[in-house]
This record gives structure tokens, C-alpha cells and sequence, in this order.
């Protein structure tokens, strides 16, 4: 490299470190303001009247939550056992709104308009309106408002940030919480075996000594005048159900009346898996105590003392 040039780069260079030097201040300056910014938001922060008493406990985290800082998020207490469990929807929604107000796609990628076609779970009577997202579906729909009562934490009770797996963080006591088995599912936000299959399983004709599925026995269990098979039979057995706090009994009872797809569409009609979930034989008024079907050898008598509501 010739002299000349060779000075020119260090000339070159040295005006550059100048240049990065009268700047630095100015951005530590402005870097130092970031803490107090989020601070004043934080301070302004308007939390929901309907939050729980146990998020009324950390307010001063939640407002650093919702000013931006990540961190106070993410590791939130409301997140882990056993704050979760006394956590409601409020809670919830005043960082994830978006599970209710987002929709799906007008149209696809592959140009289908979402108004031209059924989703699986339009295909059932009971479901009116549009496309809707998961969450709407569950929490927010008309169906959902009469036939359920969930809150997040029915499927959502607490998850490890790093290794989206509970067990890092449930105590050991609550390990065995879902019939004997550990709640949560390794690397699964919920554990799906004792939440979605519990409305998500198949129709277990078998068990009923049925000769076929629903949709094919349909026809002749619901001559004229019999609007809901299923009660021809389940007006007498089994007919203490529905006794738990996710779900709305009454509402269930009364919309069934009408069809059998409010029976069926949590017990085979919108089926995600092949199995369906071994719901408890609660006994009702007189029940043969002393037969037991083999499906139902094993079986647990009652529903888990968690969901229990009072029996009507």
C-alpha cells in the first residue's frame, strides 16, 4: 500500500471513532431513559376491576408487564402453581386478548373463500355463524355461553418458559392431580388426555352395544317426534352427568331437548382422536351396583374432586 494511501485510511479511520464517539453519549443517554419510561407507563397502567384477588397480589409486576418489560411477562406468577389455579379469565385476557378478537382468513392461500366451505365444525346443527378461532369457539361462542363454563386454566395450568413443560415447575404434591396421571404432557402447553379428548374423543358405540356409529344409527333412533336419540335411553342411565364446574349442566340438559348433536358433538361428533375419554360412572337412581360392564371394570365412581360441582 503507497504511503499516501495508508494515511488516507488512517485519516479515514479516526474521523469514523470520532464520529462513533460524539454519538455513544447520546445513545447511552437515551438507553438510561428507557427504565424510567417504562416505569411511568407502568405506573399508568389501568388494570380490569375483574382480575383475581390473587393477581390484585402482584399489580406492581403486572403493570411493569404491561409497560413492555419482557422478563416480568414471561416469568409472571400468575403463570405457575398454585397462583394459576385461583387465577379467571380476566387475568388472562389482560395480556392475551388477541386469543378473542383474532379470526381466521377470509380466504386461503390456495384462493378458497372461508365463506364457501364448512370447517368440521360447522357440520353439526349445534354451531351457527361463521368461521371463528379456537379460542372464540370455546369461550366466547353462543354454544360455548350455554353448553360450557371454561376458563383458561382448564387447560392451561402453568408451563415452564424454558422447557414448555410443567414439570419443573408443579409441585410434587400436584403431580398426580389428573386420575392418577402427572397433569401436564413434555413439551406440551396442556395436557391434551385430560382436556380436549374429554369433549374431543370418539363415540364409544361399542360400549353401548350399538352396531354401528352414531351417524348410522341415527335414522332409527329418532323416528318423528324424537328429536334427541339419545335420551331413549340416557333419560334413565347414566343420568347423573354433567355434574362439574367446566360445564353448564342445566344449559346442556335444556338444549338437548331439541337435538341430539348437543350430545353428540362432545361425544363423537367433533372427535380429534380414536379413543374416546373414560368419563366416571357416577351412579344414578336405580343402578345395577353389582354388574359392571368390562369397558367400564376400573372406572372411577365419581368425578374428580377439583371439578365437582353440587348435583341438581
Amino acid at each position: 500500500m503507497a504511503k499516501r494511501d495508508w494515511i488516507a485510511s488512517v485519516v479515514m479511520l479516526a474521523a469514523a471513532l470520532g464520529i462513533a464517539g460524539a454519538y455513544a453519549p447520546a445513545f447511552q443517554t437515551e438507553g438510561d431513559k428507557a427504565p424510567s419510561l417504562m416505569a411511568a407507563h407502568a405506573a399508568d397502567a389501568v388494570l380490569p376491576a375483574g382480575r383475581s384477588e390473587t393477581m390484585k397480589g402482584f399489580d406492581a409486576l403486572t403493570r411493569k408487564a404491561l409497560a413492555g418489560d419482557y422478563e416480568a411477562a414471561r416469568y409472571h406468577p400468575i403463570h405457575f402453581p398454585p397462583n394459576i389455579a385461583t387465577s379467571n379469565r380476566t387475568d388472562c385476557l389482560m395480556c392475551h386478548a388477541e386469543i378473542v378478537k383474532d379470526r381466521p382468513r377470509v380466504e386461503s392461500q390456495a384462493g378458497v373463500k372461508g365463506d364457501s366451505v364448512l370447517a368440521w365444525y360447522q357440520t353439526l346443527d349445534s354451531y351457527e355463524g361463521r368461521q371463528e378461532s379456537f379460542h372464540w369457539r370455546h369461550l366466547e361462542s353462543p354454544l360455548a355461553k350455554q353448553v360450557m363454563n371454561l376458563e383458561c386454566t382448564f387447560c392451561h395450568q402453568g408451563s415452564d418458559p424454558r422447557e414448555q413443560s410443567p414439570d419443573f415447575t408443579v409441585p410434587a404434591a400436584l403431580m398426580k392431580a389428573n386420575n392418577g396421571q402427572p397433569p401436564f404432557t413434555l413439551r406440551k402447553r396442556v395436557n391434551p388426555s385430560e382436556t380436549c379428548l374429554r369433549c374431543h374423543g370418539t363415540f364409544p358405540y361399542q360400549n353401548m352395544e350399538l352396531t354401528g356409529p352414531w351417524h348410522e344409527q341415527r335414522a332409527d333412533m329418532e323416528p318423528d317426534g324424537t328429536p334427541n336419540g339419545c335420551l331413549t335411553c340416557h333419560a334413565a342411565i347414566r343420568s347423573e352427568r354433567h355434574n362439574v364446574t367446566y360445564l353448564n349442566k342445566d344449559g346442556i340438559e335444556k338444549a338437548a331437548e331439541n337435538s341430539s348433536d348437543v350430545c353428540y358433538g362432545c361425544h363423537g361428533g367433533r372427535s380429534w382422536y380414536r379413543i374416546s375419554y373414560p368419563y366416571p360412572r357416577n351412579p344414578w337412581p336405580d343402578m345395577d351396583k353389582d354388574t359392571v360392564p368390562e369397558w367400564a371394570k376400573g372406572r372411577p365412581d365419581k368425578s374428580e374432586a377439583r371439578y365437582l360441582t353440587r348435583a341438581k
